[in-house]
């Protein structure tokens, strides 16, 4: 028995049990980090040094462990580590050698950001660790944490046992419609560090589309002028261009039922009615800014700016894109959006109108409005912009994006859990030598508002009115609830201290059979 909905409810029934089931297709990660800047880490020199083992660090054991089943005989023997040797925190005196070091483990092994080895050590702002890929140590005793890719993340594979001295640390600055498992609380807790787009996380990633003030205060591309010349040759005054359709935040629909009011210029696959020229198809899905890409979208006045998940604090080039040109935002996706805009009149948000005819109306008036309409570019000139907390969080971020002076977030985040467990360490050797004096670690658990994102409603309408074979029903809604069976059968088999991942099916089935039983009681 698992849980699946209909209309919007959730109903229990029989089905196979299959991997394949409600699975999602992880995105490519390398595209997906295109704003990373992989290269762009800290000023450094590299040796190689061979790593020498030793003995295991003196980590308190818990009773019901037995340690000798999580030493492989000779997991790092056969690897190198490559130390950072000209930058050192400069909080971090931690001169302990190689195999005195907790080891972090990137589950994900492509997202391992340091090359060319598996291995390396790493120097933090307070403390060092050995991070590697390597997945032969997951039940080493000195492997403190596990790193994991959100959009990788998939509970019928995740690595069991789960040790009792052992964290676990998210980094998931994607879509929340790559995996809802993290949008459930029994999923986001199995965390104990993370780094995802809400600014709630330990780690926040919420402004990783926006380079840096500068980008945002940019001279307009194309001026007023030029754009009415534009639209007085037949442009449209709106712009959509995607190709990833069928997407949770069903933001087509909501463009069908737009269009029956006003003109919108779509290209890409999704609710196409235009061609690209042909110097543009192989970029009409791009992330990138490539010039005559930039220059063709700059033309309009106004972008369709729709996300493919909701969620708050969720903003991606979508919305940051058409502000660096010089384009109006007709914006839905981040609830909090509000929250990061240079001023109070700069983006328009498609929930604040009753209907997209209502929308239609106000966009019209504007576009007629060249006195009105100015003043949502108003911000080009940094006195207009008024949001403190926007430039505060810009001044502030510890990473940055294709900026040689600070470290990209991959390696913020590293670094980050190693000092967070080189604390949790020492809190707990303190607790062991001296219980009286040295009060206990205090346990550290994510929730919701590291990401919780609400389950995927119609881009226009309601669900109860859409037909039951109406493609979006059957997928969306249904996959959020699966994905809370996924999370709950996945703490189940923590709790239960499973060493194969394939029982997830197993447990699952007796969540939702107890449910049932609790239901006819």
């Amino acid at each position: 028995m698992v849980s699946k909905l209909h209309k919007g409810r959730r109903v229990q029934m029989s089905v196979g049990v299959k991997l394949g089931q409600g699975m999602l297709v992880p995105c490519c990660v390398w595209l997906s980090l295109g704003m990373l800047g992989l290269l762009s880490i800290l000023p450094c020199s590299w040796s190689q040094e061979p790593l020498n083992t030793g003995n295991p660090m003196d980590i308190d054991e818990p009773r019901d462990v037995e340690w000798s089943a999580f030493q492989p005989q000779s997991a790092l023997a056969d690897m190198e580590f490559a130390s950072i040797s000209s930058y050192r925190g400069p909080g971090n005196s931690d001169l302990r050698g190689n195999k005195e070091l907790p080891i972090l483990l990137w589950w994900s092994a492509g997202l391992f950001p340091h090359f060319p080895g598996d291995t390396e050590r790493i120097n933090c702002h307070t403390s060092s660790c050995l991070v590697t890929r390597n997945r032969k140590v997951q039940l080493y005793r000195r492997t403190s944490s596990i790193i994991f890719y959100g959009t990788d993340f998939r509970a019928y594979e995740a690595p069991l046992p789960r040790p009792a001295h052992q964290t676990w640390a998210l980094f998931h600055e994607e879509s929340p419609m790559n995996n809802y498992v993290l949008s459930h609380g029994p999923g986001i807790r199995l965390f104990n560090y993370t780094a995802t787009f809400r600014r709630g996380s330990d780690y926040p990633l919420t402004l990783q589309w926006l380079p840096s003030l500068g980008y945002l205060v940019q001279p307009v591309a194309v001026s007023l002028e030029q754009k009415n010349r534009w639209r007085r040759e037949g442009l449209a005054a709106i712009m959509y261009m995607q190709s990833h359709c069928d997407v949770p935040s069903d933001r087509d629909r909501y463009v069908q039922e737009l269009m029956k009011y006003i003109q919108v210029d779509s290209y890409g696959k999704c609710v196409n009615n235009k061609p690209l020229p042909q110097y543009l198809e192989d970029t009409s899905t791009a992330t990138g800014e490539e010039a005559s890409f930039m220059s063709f979208t700059a033309r309009y006045k106004f972008h369709l700016a729709m996300e493919n998940g909701l969620c708050q604090d969720y903003m991606t080039e979508k919305l940051w894109r058409p502000l660096h040109q010089g384009c109006v935002p007709i914006y839905r996706g981040s609830s909090s959006v509000v929250d990061w805009m240079p001023n109070d009149h700069s983006i328009i948000l498609i929930d604040d109108f009753p209907s997209p005819q209502d929308l239609a109306r106000f966009l019209q008036a504007l576009d007629e409005d060249d006195e009105e309409y100015a003043k949502y570019l108003e911000f080009k000139n940094p006195t207009y912009i008024t949001n403190v907390g926007l430039l505060e969080a810009l001044e502030n971020r510890e990473w940055g994006v294709n900026d040689m002076s600070k470290p990209n977030y991959l390696n913020g985040f590293e670094c980050f859990v190693c000092d967070q467990e080189n604390t949790r360490l020492a809190a707990e050797q303190a607790y062991k030598k001296a219980p009286g004096e040295s009060p206990p670690p205090q346990p550290k658990m994510a929730n919701n508002s590291h990401m919780g994102c609400p389950l995927p409603s119609p881009g226009f309408g309601d669900i109860q009115d859409l037909p039951n074979n109406d493609s979006w029903v059957q997928m969306w809604p249904q996959d959020y609830w699966q994905s809370l069976d996924q999370a709950e059968g996945l703490e189940s088999l923590i709790k239960h201290n499973e060493s194969d991942p394939a029982l997830l099916w197993h447990h699952i089935q007796e969540i939702a059979t107890r449910s049932a039983r609790r239901g006819q009681t």
